[in-house]
């Protein structure tokens, strides 16, 4: 084990860093605060070739792995400036597309992913399933020509309107045991049919939600990912990146609100010392700290392990809960070694607190991980 980052590593996190500092976290509560995309910086990493850090070589990207892509999203969230499409576009769909597309698929969307240009966003979530994917009602239907009618609703997609295209889940048929038979479909945000309403959150994020309705929209057989009925298998292969991605991304953002934190424990004084030489100020700090840097190792074994075709998902869970519990924790310590100062717009750590709480939830909340570690770690029954 080598727990020092390669000079590839260090060079990448530096440049990665220099880019997203350049926007900073001013640019980032600015656009959260007006739900506006951070467009810039997203082309700014595009062209750089960081956007597509994970994409093979072939279809212009890095070729690197998530080891790669999570420290992009860790880098970029410690410069103040998380990127939460980075989690559907980058580490969800780039993946499926790589492993499971058509030849096709590749050299239409990879390039386009990869170089920023394009962002496809992943349609899974529906208002009556929650986490039961099994109970996932939006199907897919052949019809005479062979073409795919769509039906359904999906609930709390991010991104619609910065994306080309979706990533569809959708129910294709049902087995001989009655269960469901997962397909996964590419869909434009344009096509006839397809109806998208904002879903409004009082979380400041520059991404918005949407609630997705589609009435027979109608998508050619070239539109199927992969084999038919075999999406829920195909799914998971970028479930755990964006497991991974989420908690690279919860780690930056512990690392930023720390920042800042002792920053201001530095510079502030009253009664004539650093307000930080108190321990009611230094010890939460210090704790989220220690919290901060067991959650990026968890992170980092994650990723290790997808990166080389090993079971993944006990890492990748239990990275996403620490991470996202880390970041909660250092914004926490954070805002109250800011006093009041800690809602104050001039010092910007709110917006942080809105993501890192999203991310508690999602992709998979804090509950479903600890019966997955229940179960599959501890070997207890299964409770639901």
């Amino acid at each position: 084990m080598d727990f020092l980052d390669s000079d590839e590593h260090r060079d990448l996190r530096a440049a990665v860093g220099a880019i997203a500092a350049g926007f900073g976290g001013r640019y980032y509560a600015e656009h959260a605060r007006a739900g506006e995309p951070c467009d810039e910086l997203w082309a700014a990493l595009g062209a750089a070739g960081f956007i597509g850090v994970n994409v093979p070589e072939a279809y212009g990207g890095g070729g690197g792995g998530l080891v790669e892509l999570a420290l992009v999203c860790e880098e970029i969230a410690a410069q103040g400036t998380p990127l939460l499409l980075l989690l559907v576009s980058a580490a969800i769909s780039a993946e499926v597309i790589s492993e499971f597309g058509t030849d096709e698929q590749r050299k239409q969307w990879l390039p386009r992913l990869a170089s920023g240009e394009s962002k496809v966003v992943f349609a899974i979530t529906e208002p009556d399933a929650g986490s039961n994917t099994h109970k996932l009602a939006t199907t897919a239907t052949r019809d005479g020509n062979g073409d795919w009618l769509l039906n359904g609703t999906k609930h709390y997609i991010s991104g619609v309107d910065e994306a080309d295209a979706l990533l569809v889940v959708a129910r294709s048929g049902r087995g001989e045991d009655g269960a469901a038979q997962m397909s996964l479909f590419v869909v434009p945000t344009d096509a006839p049919g397809l109806v998208r309403t904002p879903l409004p959150v009082d979380a400041m994020l520059p991404e918005k939600q949407f609630v997705l309705h589609f009435d027979d929209v109608r998508v050619g057989p070239e539109a199927l990912v992969g084999e038919e009925g075999q999406g829920f298998r195909q799914v998971f292969r970028g479930l755990n990146p964006e497991r991974i991605t989420g908690a690279a991304l919860c780690v930056g953002i512990a690392r930023y609100a720390l920042g800042r934190a002792a920053q201001y424990a530095n510079e502030r004084q009253v009664w004539g010392r650093p307000i930080g030489a108190h321990q009611g100020v230094s010890h939460p700090l210090a704790q989220a700290k220690i919290e901060t840097e067991l959650a990026a190792l968890m992170t980092q074994k994650a990723a290790w392990l997808h990166d080389r075709g090993l079971p993944a998902g006990e890492a990748s869970n239990m990275a996403k809960y620490a991470a996202a519990e880390a970041a909660l924790a250092a914004i926490d310590a954070a805002v109250q070694t800011h006093g009041g100062n800690g809602l104050a717009s001039e010092f910007g750590l709110l917006p942080y607190w809105g993501l890192a709480r999203l991310l508690r939830i999602a992709p998979v909340n804090r509950e479903m991980i600890l019966n997955y570690v229940a179960q599959h770690s501890l070997g207890l029954p299964r409770s639901y």
